[in-house]
């Protein structure tokens, strides 16, 4: 059995936004309760995935030359 992969089109980062932005926006349709609530948070999950995917590939602080 062979694993189907596929190569990526975009960075983790943007398609993290990207589902966060998806996310916030559906959870606008919906009324106030649980299932908005559970959205929302998922929202949060993702930008700060995205923060810290590129806060760990930044150089950080680079010595001087």
């Amino acid at each position: 059995m062979q694993r189907r992969r596929f190569k990526q089109t975009q960075p983790l980062e943007q398609r993290l936004a990207e589902e966060a932005k998806r996310l916030r926006e559906q959870a606008r349709s919906v009324p106030p309760g649980s299932q908005r609530e559970h959205m929302l948070r998922k929202a949060r999950q993702a930008e700060t995935g995205s923060h810290m995917s590129e806060w760990l590939r930044s150089p950080g602080p680079q010595p001087p030359e």
